[in-house]
């Protein structure tokens, strides 16, 4: 059976929390998500746990243990990835990945540790929840399975499921945050 992990990036944010819109606009996204979630993770950031939190409010259903902070999907690298920015003035991760290959390698096989274990937290047939940020998201799947996929906007994110020989990746069509 498989193992499926939503990710997805937090809603729109001033600083470190969400701002109006980001609210209404997690709770309007949680609202068309399909629910069943055996766990829900936030990176730790306040913005993310906030989306999170909001999320499950417009689902309307509760999840066993609430939201847990996973690091291992958060950058301890972000001004790093500020700077890769500022040199390539685009967000995906091919020019990230110009201007920065060292830093993309270290984190991309990093971040995917974090996400595969997230996903092997899961049991057979389990969904699970985990929103975090972005080119970050972007560079774990891209760890995890070679993929790259373009930028994700805030509120957005991919389906990641783990069949017993590989993992696959689509995106989520969700209302935009």
């Amino acid at each position: 059976m498989d193992r499926r992990v939503e990710l997805l990036r937090h809603t729109d944010n001033d600083g470190d929390r969400l701002t109006a819109a980001g609210v209404v606009a997690a709770v309007a996204i949680g609202a068309a998500l399909g629910g069943g979630y055996t766990r829900v993770w936030s990176s730790g950031a306040q913005r993310a746990t906030q989306t999170a939190a909001c999320l499950l409010a417009g689902l309307g259903e509760t999840v066993p243990g609430g939201v847990a902070v996973a690091p291992g999907i958060r950058s301890e690298r972000e001004d790093e990835w500020r700077a890769a920015y500022a040199r390539s003035g685009r967000g995906d991760l091919g020019s990230f990945i110009e201007v920065a290959p060292d830093l993309v390698a270290a984190e991309s096989a990093r971040l995917a540790t974090g996400l595969l274990g997230l996903i092997e937290s899961l049991g057979d047939g389990e969904r699970g929840l985990a929103v975090g940020h972005s080119p970050t998201n972007e560079a774990a799947v891209y760890g995890l399975t070679g993929v790259v996929i373009p930028p994700l906007a805030k509120g957005s994110g991919v389906l990641v499921t783990a069949g017993a020989d590989e993992f696959a990746v689509e995106p989520l069509l969700l209302p935009a945050g």
